[in-house]
């Protein structure tokens, strides 16, 4: 037995790294949402290494390049042409427009590359008061919409020798994103689903690093470095039988089209029930067919659907929840796992508010005895999350 898991764990060891990845060719790059939605989410297929393996909760790792624009910006800003050399974080000589399109972050300004740029000019007033424990409020308020052209551009001459960008600058890191296929059913392909980030802000428009790529420069054919991330805490029950509740709100579907897919090719049993929501049904139900494929083939038991913006007063997935508390209750009680999957900051919380109300109306109980079926569920990892 520790032989066969020992075997299994080599073979997810994975031969392609963020240091070391594969070159993969974009198959597939459509855009989800409809004319007219405020959101553009994108479904991204990249083929893989026939070595490359992956399991419904993992994640699929893409390093990106800054764009063309936004590196000529900085080299605007900074005075330089590009063809200076410089060492990489290896060692490795290279030039520096080849330093800014791959190596260094230079999106979304980080408080400590403002620090790390006013050592270098320790006497600029503008840069004095944005550093130390004391001036953390002021600093975060200058980062706030800015990245490092607008740090260079509002206070100039500063690098004085390319190299120092490395000790400013924070390394250009890989994307992570939630796996969105079963590789049951798509053997030579990974997937996922990516909202690309546009706005203005001080008076230049931006956009999501790895998301602008993908949504800009990711065509059919094109290369993009890729790897394969595990996520051993986020898994579909051993039971096949178990029943399923997922969370998914906006691009928080993906892991939950991988985990139905998956249970539709092994033919697995145990019900599934799936709590999508986003702005408006026309434009923006990620998935649509499919889900409602899944349901009509018996896969999908349960599909509930919040559009918050298709009604006067706005309902979410939690509100959802909440009008599902009976049934919702009944299915923890048979056992079921409890996924969310999405944004960290309101949705998931909010969504636990609700699962610990669901819990509490139909046990009977109070909020504190609900805290502890919750964290019951905890310990049985009946209860897992992927939020971000």
């Amino acid at each position: 037995m520790i032989e066969q898991e020992a075997k299994s764990a080599a073979s997810h060891a994975q031969k392609y790294t963020r240091n070391n990845p594969y070159l993969s060719y974009v198959r597939v790059n459509y855009l989800l949402t409809g004319e007219g939605s405020e959101k553009e989410t994108r479904h991204v297929e990249l083929t893989l290494d026939e070595s490359m393996t992956y399991t419904p909760g993992d994640a699929v790792g893409i390093i990106p390049e800054n764009r063309r624009e936004a590196v000529d910006d900085v080299l605007k800003a900074l005075g330089y042409k590009g063809d200076e050399r410089v060492l990489d974080h290896y060692k490795v000589e290279i030039s520096l427009d080849e330093a800014l399109r791959t190596r260094l972050g230079i999106g979304k300004l980080a408080r400590g590359s403002v620090g790390q740029y006013a050592k270098l000019a320790p006497d600029v007033e503008g840069l004095k008061v944005m550093v130390g424990p004391d001036n953390k409020a002021r600093a975060e308020e200058y980062c706030w919409g800015r990245e490092f052209v607008d740090l260079a551009t509002d206070f100039p001459g500063v690098v004085t020798e390319p190299q120092q960008l490395f000790n400013v600058l924070q390394r250009l890191t890989p994307r992570m994103y939630s796996i969105a296929s079963s590789q049951a059913q798509h053997q030579d392909n990974v997937q996922t689903t990516v909202r690309v980030i546009r706005y203005d802000s001080h008076g230049r428009s931006r956009q999501g690093v790895a998301s602008g790529h993908l949504g800009d420069r990711a065509g059919v054919g094109e290369t993009m470095p890729i790897f394969l991330h595990s996520n051993a805490n986020f898994r579909l029950p051993e039971d096949n039988s178990a029943p399923v509740i997922m969370i998914g709100p906006g691009t928080g579907i993906a892991p939950f089209r991988a985990f139905l897919e998956e249970r539709q090719a092994t033919g697995a049993p145990g019900d599934n029930w799936l709590f999508f929501g986003e702005q408006r049904e026309k434009m923006d139900f990620l998935y649509k067919d499919q889900l409602q494929g899944m349901v009509k083939d018996g896969v999908l038991k349960r599909l509930n659907t919040a559009f918050s913006r298709d009604q006067h007063n706005k309902v979410y997935v939690q509100d959802k929840m909440q009008e599902q508390a009976a049934e919702l209750f009944q299915w923890l009680e048979r056992g079921a796992y409890f996924y969310v999957c999405g944004d960290a900051t309101r949705m998931a919380k909010d969504v636990e508010t609700a699962l610990l109300d669901v819990i509490a109306k139909g046990s009977n109980g109070t909020l504190e005895h609900a805290a502890e079926y919750l964290a019951n569920m905890k310990k049985q990892k009946r209860y897992q999350r992927d939020v971000y």
